[in-house]
């Protein structure tokens, strides 16, 4: 059972008003209502789901567990290797200039946060090298703040859901408790999610998140956006 301070660190990592900017994004999310192919609910659940079975965001969580890791062992050249390996992986500019954005936001605020230990935290940036995936990012964080590894992974599909369903609130529009709803429903795909994340081997780390890819590279010349490209 997580202890109090604990519970209120991991609280404090998973929020949606950290301020690493993940508001701005919106994955592709953006793109698909454009082009009407998610246009209500009903279909932005299953792809949601999709995405959690198949997409990227598999990918993203398990390099998280592998720095949560690495940071917690010490493994300064293990930090590195996958915080490498991610940027390699990102299919799109602008999936990977999200990614280090927010990375090097949450490093910079862990710094910030940690002054007593910012040696510490220094040193693991330091071991990971610039620019920061934020999937390392969060896992250096969730090491350091001593986060037990599933309920850190747990916080970050549960991050990731909330940012991308906020911005379907304001890009189909939905209602916000409808959202919420969503959200909800979405609570059995985020457990079952993160219970294969976590025995995931190394040569079973894969995405067939192609639609987001596709998605994600219209985006970056999208006319007019809300979102960030």
């Amino acid at each position: 059972m997580l202890k109090n301070l604990t519970l209120l660190r991991l609280l404090q990592l998973a929020s949606p008003v950290l301020p690493v900017g993940a508001y701005s994004y919106s994955d592709g999310l953006e793109t698909l209502v454009e082009v009407d192919v998610i246009n209500n609910e009903n279909n932005l659940l299953p792809w949601l789901e999709q995405e959690l079975r198949y997409g990227g965001i598999r990918l993203e969580t398990a390099v998280m567990v592998r720095a949560y890791s690495c940071a917690s062992n010490g493994d300064f050249q293990g930090l590195g290797y996958w915080n490498s390996w991610l940027s390699a992986a990102k299919e799109t500019t602008e999936l990977r200039e999200q990614s280090w954005q927010m990375g090097s936001s949450l490093i910079g605020l862990l710094l910030d946060l940690e002054q007593h230990q910012k040696s510490k935290i220094e040193k693991l940036a330091s071991a990971v090298g610039y620019p920061y995936n934020y999937a390392t990012a969060f896992g250096i964080g969730a090491a350091h703040w001593l986060i037990e590894l599933q309920a850190a992974v747990l916080g970050y599909l549960h991050s990731w859901a909330s940012n991308l369903i906020g911005a379907a609130v304001k890009l189909i529009p939905l209602g916000q408790t409808i959202g919420q709803k969503l959200l909800f429903e979405l609570n059995t795909s985020l457990s079952r999610a993160a219970e294969e994340i976590l025995v995931l081997e190394d040569e079973q780390l894969s995405n067939c998140g192609w639609g987001l890819s596709l998605a994600s590279m219209a985006h970056e010349n999208q006319y007019t956006r809300l979102f960030r490209s």
